[in-house]
Protein backbone atom coordinates (compact mmCIF):
# COMPACT_ATOMS: atom_id res chain seq x y z
CA UNK A 1 0.00 0.00 0.00
CA UNK A 2 0.86 3.05 -0.45
CA UNK A 3 2.69 5.12 2.77
CA UNK A 4 0.29 8.38 3.16
CA UNK A 5 1.56 11.34 5.63
CA UNK A 6 0.15 14.44 6.77
CA UNK A 7 4.05 15.98 5.75
CA UNK A 8 6.29 15.15 3.19
CA UNK A 9 9.87 17.61 3.50
CA UNK A 10 12.04 17.01 0.86
CA UNK A 11 15.84 17.87 1.91
CA UNK A 12 17.44 17.37 5.28
CA UNK A 13 19.34 20.29 5.41
CA UNK A 14 18.66 22.94 8.30
CA UNK A 15 15.28 24.22 6.96
CA UNK A 16 14.13 20.83 6.45
CA UNK A 17 15.12 19.22 9.25
CA UNK A 18 13.76 22.45 11.16
CA UNK A 19 10.05 22.00 9.37
CA UNK A 20 10.09 18.04 10.14
CA UNK A 21 11.11 18.39 13.79
CA UNK A 22 8.86 21.40 14.58
CA UNK A 23 5.60 19.48 12.38
CA UNK A 24 6.13 16.09 14.11
CA UNK A 25 6.06 18.17 17.71
CA UNK A 26 2.58 19.36 16.56
CA UNK A 27 1.62 15.87 16.20
CA UNK A 28 1.40 15.45 12.35
CA UNK A 29 3.21 12.35 10.74
CA UNK A 30 6.22 13.43 8.88
CA UNK A 31 8.26 11.66 6.06
CA UNK A 32 12.20 13.35 5.68
CA UNK A 33 13.89 12.89 2.69
CA UNK A 34 17.28 13.49 2.10
CA UNK A 35 19.28 12.46 -1.24
CA UNK A 36 23.29 12.87 0.48
CA UNK A 37 24.24 10.12 2.96
CA UNK A 38 25.57 12.38 6.36
CA UNK A 39 27.36 13.73 7.08
CA UNK A 40 29.31 15.62 4.54
CA UNK A 41 30.99 18.96 4.07
CA UNK A 42 28.76 21.55 2.35
CA UNK A 43 29.94 24.65 1.18
CA UNK A 44 28.93 27.39 4.02
CA UNK A 45 30.21 29.81 6.31
CA UNK A 46 29.41 27.23 9.05
CA UNK A 47 28.02 30.72 11.19
CA UNK A 48 25.18 30.02 13.49
CA UNK A 49 23.98 33.81 14.80
CA UNK A 50 22.51 34.81 18.06
CA UNK A 51 18.86 34.66 16.60
CA UNK A 52 19.24 30.81 15.60
CA UNK A 53 21.12 29.72 18.82
CA UNK A 54 17.58 29.58 20.62
CA UNK A 55 15.93 28.08 18.12
CA UNK A 56 18.85 25.84 17.53
CA UNK A 57 18.74 24.68 21.18
CA UNK A 58 14.85 23.83 20.89
CA UNK A 59 15.28 21.83 17.98
CA UNK A 60 18.18 20.22 19.45
CA UNK A 61 16.08 19.60 23.06
CA UNK A 62 16.59 16.67 24.56
CA UNK A 63 18.52 14.57 22.40
CA UNK A 64 22.25 13.91 22.00
CA UNK A 65 23.01 16.65 19.18
CA UNK A 66 22.27 18.87 22.16
CA UNK A 67 26.06 18.68 22.49
CA UNK A 68 27.36 20.51 19.58
CA UNK A 69 25.96 23.54 21.04
CA UNK A 70 26.76 23.52 24.18
CA UNK A 71 30.76 23.05 23.08
CA UNK A 72 30.29 25.28 19.82
CA UNK A 73 32.90 27.49 19.58
CA UNK A 74 31.66 31.51 20.16
CA UNK A 75 31.59 34.49 18.42
CA UNK A 76 31.53 37.13 19.99
CA UNK A 77 33.06 40.23 17.50
CA UNK A 78 32.11 41.08 13.16
CA UNK A 79 35.17 42.41 11.36
CA UNK A 80 35.05 43.71 7.86
CA UNK A 81 38.26 44.78 5.63
CA UNK A 82 37.53 46.44 2.92
CA UNK A 83 40.02 48.40 1.45
CA UNK A 84 42.08 50.25 4.06
CA UNK A 85 39.38 50.00 6.51
CA UNK A 86 38.57 47.88 9.26
CA UNK A 87 34.93 47.65 10.29
CA UNK A 88 34.50 46.24 13.80
CA UNK A 89 31.44 45.23 15.79
CA UNK A 90 30.14 43.06 18.92
CA UNK A 91 28.22 40.46 17.94
CA UNK A 92 25.50 40.16 21.28
CA UNK A 93 24.94 37.73 22.23
CA UNK A 94 27.44 35.79 20.76
CA UNK A 95 27.06 33.68 17.98
CA UNK A 96 28.47 29.87 17.58
CA UNK A 97 30.46 28.01 15.10
CA UNK A 98 29.36 24.51 13.79
CA UNK A 99 30.33 22.63 11.12
CA UNK A 100 27.80 21.45 8.63
CA UNK A 101 29.42 18.09 8.55
CA UNK A 102 28.45 17.76 12.18
CA UNK A 103 25.26 20.31 12.03
CA UNK A 104 23.12 18.49 9.40
CA UNK A 105 23.98 15.09 11.00
CA UNK A 106 23.06 16.32 14.43
CA UNK A 107 19.76 17.92 12.68
CA UNK A 108 18.85 14.91 11.10
CA UNK A 109 19.35 12.66 14.46
CA UNK A 110 17.32 15.09 16.14
CA UNK A 111 14.71 14.67 13.57
CA UNK A 112 14.44 11.06 13.96
CA UNK A 113 14.47 11.34 17.69
CA UNK A 114 10.65 13.27 17.41
CA UNK A 115 9.10 10.72 15.68
CA UNK A 116 9.95 11.78 12.09
CA UNK A 117 10.48 8.90 9.74
CA UNK A 118 14.13 10.10 8.32
CA UNK A 119 15.17 8.53 5.51
CA UNK A 120 18.85 9.44 3.64
CA UNK A 121 19.91 8.55 0.16
CA UNK A 122 16.54 8.89 -1.09
CA UNK A 123 15.84 11.42 -4.47
CA UNK A 124 12.85 12.78 -5.08
CA UNK A 125 12.09 12.89 -8.93
CA UNK A 126 8.71 15.15 -9.06
CA UNK A 127 5.55 16.31 -6.91
CA UNK A 128 1.96 15.61 -8.64
CA UNK A 129 -1.51 16.98 -7.15
CA UNK A 130 -3.40 14.32 -6.23
CA UNK A 131 -7.61 14.93 -5.41
CA UNK A 132 -6.00 17.63 -3.29
CA UNK A 133 -2.97 15.94 -1.54
CA UNK A 134 0.15 15.29 -2.90
CA UNK A 135 1.67 11.90 -4.88
CA UNK A 136 5.92 12.43 -3.88
CA UNK A 137 7.89 10.69 -6.85
CA UNK A 138 11.11 8.97 -4.91
CA UNK A 139 13.42 6.36 -6.00
CA UNK A 140 11.54 3.96 -3.44
CA UNK A 141 8.24 4.31 -4.66
CA UNK A 142 5.44 6.82 -4.42
CA UNK A 143 4.35 8.39 -0.97
CA UNK A 144 1.25 10.38 -0.46
CA UNK A 145 0.87 13.68 1.70
CA UNK A 146 -1.46 16.38 2.99
CA UNK A 147 1.07 18.92 2.42
CA UNK A 148 4.93 19.38 0.98
CA UNK A 149 7.93 21.45 1.77
CA UNK A 150 10.67 21.77 -0.64
CA UNK A 151 13.86 22.01 1.22
CA UNK A 152 16.26 20.59 -1.40
CA UNK A 153 18.55 24.05 -2.00
CA UNK A 154 19.14 26.67 -4.45
CA UNK A 155 19.18 23.80 -7.60
CA UNK A 156 15.88 22.03 -6.58
CA UNK A 157 14.51 19.99 -8.93
CA UNK A 158 11.28 20.47 -7.97
CA UNK A 159 11.13 24.32 -8.76
CA UNK A 160 11.54 26.94 -11.44
CA UNK A 161 15.08 28.19 -12.08
CA UNK A 162 16.19 31.98 -11.99
CA UNK A 163 17.90 32.85 -15.82
CA UNK A 164 21.78 32.54 -15.59
CA UNK A 165 22.18 35.83 -16.99
CA UNK A 166 25.17 37.50 -15.62
CA UNK A 167 28.41 37.14 -13.94
CA UNK A 168 28.91 33.51 -12.69
CA UNK A 169 29.97 33.51 -8.87
CA UNK A 170 30.96 30.63 -7.40
CA UNK A 171 30.95 29.64 -3.48
CA UNK A 172 34.66 27.73 -2.23
CA UNK A 173 35.45 26.74 1.58
CA UNK A 174 38.15 24.45 3.31
CA UNK A 175 39.25 24.63 7.13
CA UNK A 176 42.49 25.12 8.37
CA UNK A 177 44.90 24.95 11.18
CA UNK A 178 45.37 28.14 12.31
CA UNK A 179 47.11 28.78 16.01
CA UNK A 180 45.04 30.61 18.21
CA UNK A 181 42.47 32.54 15.81
CA UNK A 182 40.28 35.22 16.79
CA UNK A 183 37.01 34.77 18.38
CA UNK A 184 35.37 37.02 15.43
CA UNK A 185 34.12 36.16 11.72
CA UNK A 186 35.99 38.35 9.88
CA UNK A 187 34.94 39.31 6.39
CA UNK A 188 37.72 40.27 3.40
CA UNK A 189 36.18 42.17 0.68
CA UNK A 190 38.14 42.58 -2.68
CA UNK A 191 36.87 43.45 -6.20
CA UNK A 192 35.03 40.28 -7.38
CA UNK A 193 34.30 39.07 -4.14
CA UNK A 194 34.96 37.98 -0.74
CA UNK A 195 36.45 35.76 1.51
CA UNK A 196 35.07 34.83 5.16
CA UNK A 197 37.10 33.12 8.13
CA UNK A 198 36.40 32.57 11.50
CA UNK A 199 36.83 29.73 14.21
CA UNK A 200 35.93 26.73 14.49
CA UNK A 201 37.74 25.62 17.86
CA UNK A 202 40.97 26.99 19.48
CA UNK A 203 43.33 25.89 16.70
CA UNK A 204 40.88 25.66 13.42
CA UNK A 205 38.96 28.02 10.72
CA UNK A 206 36.61 27.60 8.12
CA UNK A 207 37.26 29.80 5.27
CA UNK A 208 34.43 30.40 2.82
CA UNK A 209 34.38 32.52 -0.21
CA UNK A 210 32.31 33.94 -2.96
CA UNK A 211 33.47 34.74 -5.86
CA UNK A 212 33.44 35.39 -9.25
CA UNK A 213 34.90 32.57 -11.52
CA UNK A 214 37.37 34.58 -13.66
CA UNK A 215 38.89 35.75 -10.34
CA UNK A 216 39.49 32.45 -8.68
CA UNK A 217 38.50 29.08 -8.09
CA UNK A 218 40.26 28.53 -5.22
CA UNK A 219 40.95 29.32 -2.35
CA UNK A 220 44.52 29.88 -2.89
CA UNK A 221 43.49 32.07 -5.68
CA UNK A 222 40.65 34.13 -3.04
CA UNK A 223 43.74 34.38 -0.59
CA UNK A 224 46.41 36.46 -2.80
CA UNK A 225 43.36 39.16 -3.71
CA UNK A 226 43.65 40.27 -0.24
CA UNK A 227 46.87 41.76 0.86
CA UNK A 228 45.96 41.11 4.89
CA UNK A 229 44.61 37.54 4.03
CA UNK A 230 47.36 36.83 1.97
CA UNK A 231 49.95 37.36 5.03
CA UNK A 232 47.47 35.76 7.38
CA UNK A 233 46.93 32.29 5.19
CA UNK A 234 50.68 31.84 4.72
CA UNK A 235 50.77 29.78 8.02
CA UNK A 236 47.30 27.48 7.05
CA UNK A 237 47.51 23.97 7.30
CA UNK A 238 44.74 22.17 5.10
CA UNK A 239 42.76 20.17 6.97
CA UNK A 240 39.80 19.35 4.11
CA UNK A 241 39.90 18.80 0.76
CA UNK A 242 38.21 22.23 -1.11
CA UNK A 243 34.50 21.75 -1.28
CA UNK A 244 32.60 24.32 -3.87
CA UNK A 245 29.68 25.09 -5.51
CA UNK A 246 28.08 26.99 -8.78
CA UNK A 247 26.40 28.98 -9.72
CA UNK A 248 25.63 31.57 -6.88
CA UNK A 249 22.29 33.13 -7.94
CA UNK A 250 20.19 35.96 -6.39
CA UNK A 251 16.36 37.22 -6.33
CA UNK A 252 13.45 37.24 -4.97
CA UNK A 253 12.33 34.92 -2.68
CA UNK A 254 10.04 32.22 -4.43
CA UNK A 255 7.42 30.56 -1.05
CA UNK A 256 5.93 28.42 -3.18
CA UNK A 257 4.84 26.42 -6.55
CA UNK A 258 1.78 24.87 -7.23
CA UNK A 259 0.69 24.51 -3.52
CA UNK A 260 4.19 23.16 -2.47
CA UNK A 261 5.90 25.26 0.27
CA UNK A 262 9.72 26.32 -0.53
CA UNK A 263 11.90 26.76 2.68
CA UNK A 264 15.50 28.06 3.56
CA UNK A 265 17.41 28.73 0.15
CA UNK A 266 14.45 26.80 -2.24
CA UNK A 267 12.79 30.57 -1.13
CA UNK A 268 15.20 32.52 -1.61
CA UNK A 269 19.46 32.81 -1.34
CA UNK A 270 20.42 35.42 0.83
CA UNK A 271 23.67 36.83 0.22
CA UNK A 272 26.11 34.96 2.06
CA UNK A 273 28.32 37.71 4.12
CA UNK A 274 25.65 38.96 6.07
CA UNK A 275 26.17 35.68 8.02
CA UNK A 276 22.38 34.70 8.62
CA UNK A 277 21.84 31.90 5.98
CA UNK A 278 21.85 29.08 8.29
CA UNK A 279 19.19 31.65 10.28
CA UNK A 280 16.45 32.08 7.35
CA UNK A 281 17.11 28.07 6.68
CA UNK A 282 16.35 27.11 10.45
CA UNK A 283 13.55 30.01 10.69
CA UNK A 284 11.76 29.62 7.70
CA UNK A 285 11.23 25.62 7.94
CA UNK A 286 9.97 26.05 11.41
CA UNK A 287 7.39 29.14 9.99
CA UNK A 288 6.54 26.72 7.30
CA UNK A 289 5.64 23.64 9.38
CA UNK A 290 3.69 25.80 11.81
CA UNK A 291 1.77 27.94 8.38
CA UNK A 292 0.69 24.36 7.45
CA UNK A 293 -0.57 22.93 11.11
CA UNK A 294 -4.13 24.37 10.15
CA UNK A 295 -4.26 22.98 7.03
CA UNK A 296 -3.50 18.82 7.67
CA UNK A 297 -5.34 19.58 10.80
CA UNK A 298 -8.52 19.80 8.29
CA UNK A 299 -9.04 23.28 9.98
CA UNK A 300 -8.29 25.85 6.76
CA UNK A 301 -7.34 25.28 3.56
CA UNK A 302 -4.28 25.01 1.88
CA UNK A 303 -4.49 28.61 0.15
CA UNK A 304 -4.92 30.57 3.95
CA UNK A 305 -1.70 28.45 5.11
CA UNK A 306 0.66 29.47 2.51
CA UNK A 307 -0.87 33.38 2.91
CA UNK A 308 0.32 32.88 6.86
CA UNK A 309 3.51 31.47 5.65
CA UNK A 310 4.07 34.60 3.18
CA UNK A 311 3.17 36.84 5.95
CA UNK A 312 5.50 35.33 8.59
CA UNK A 313 8.52 35.33 5.91
CA UNK A 314 7.60 38.83 4.67
CA UNK A 315 8.07 40.03 8.15
CA UNK A 316 10.57 38.17 9.81
CA UNK A 317 13.09 37.34 6.96
CA UNK A 318 12.58 39.44 3.59
CA UNK A 319 13.72 42.15 5.06
CA UNK A 320 17.62 40.60 5.48
CA UNK A 321 17.21 40.69 1.88
CA UNK A 322 16.86 44.15 1.28
CA UNK A 323 19.51 45.29 3.49
CA UNK A 324 22.32 42.88 2.40
CA UNK A 325 21.34 44.10 -1.10
CA UNK A 326 21.68 47.53 -0.10
CA UNK A 327 24.99 46.58 1.54
CA UNK A 328 26.41 44.38 -1.39
CA UNK A 329 25.49 47.76 -3.19
CA UNK A 330 27.49 50.11 -0.93
CA UNK A 331 30.40 47.76 -1.23
CA UNK A 332 30.15 47.22 -5.42
CA UNK A 333 30.35 51.10 -5.66
CA UNK A 334 33.61 53.02 -7.17
CA UNK A 335 36.54 52.92 -4.34
CA UNK A 336 36.18 56.65 -4.38
CA UNK A 337 32.31 56.85 -3.94
CA UNK A 338 32.05 54.19 -1.29
CA UNK A 339 35.01 55.54 0.80
CA UNK A 340 32.89 58.14 2.72
CA UNK A 341 30.03 55.78 3.54
CA UNK A 342 32.70 53.28 4.80
CA UNK A 343 34.18 56.13 6.44
CA UNK A 344 30.72 56.28 8.79
CA UNK A 345 30.69 52.68 8.85
CA UNK A 346 33.90 52.82 10.74
CA UNK A 347 31.67 54.26 14.05
CA UNK A 348 31.35 51.68 16.59
CA UNK A 349 27.60 52.53 17.02
CA UNK A 350 27.12 52.47 13.18
CA UNK A 351 29.31 48.93 13.22
CA UNK A 352 27.04 47.89 15.62
CA UNK A 353 23.65 48.90 13.66
CA UNK A 354 24.68 47.09 10.45
CA UNK A 355 25.39 43.88 12.20
CA UNK A 356 21.79 43.90 13.93
CA UNK A 357 19.61 45.02 10.78
CA UNK A 358 21.47 42.28 9.06
CA UNK A 359 19.72 40.07 11.11
CA UNK A 360 16.55 37.90 11.20
CA UNK A 361 13.85 38.34 13.59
Amino acid sequence: MMQAFDLIVVGGGPAGCSAAITAARGGARVLLLEKAQLPRHKVCGEFISPEAVTLLADLFRSTESLFLLRNAHRISRARMFVDENLIEAPVEPAGASITRYDLDLGLFRAAASANVDARMGTTVDDVRRHNGDFDVVTSEGVCRARAVINASGRWSNLKRRPGLNGPRWIGIKAHYREAAPPDSVDLYFFDGGYCGVQALGPDTINACAMVRADVGTTLDAVFAQHEHLAQRSRGWEPLIPQVSTAPLLFHRPLLSEDGVVNAGDAAGFVDPFVGDGISIALHSGAMAADSLRSYWRGEAPLAQALDRYGELYRQNLRPVFRRAALLRWILSLPRTVRAPMLNIMRSSRVARMVVERTRAL
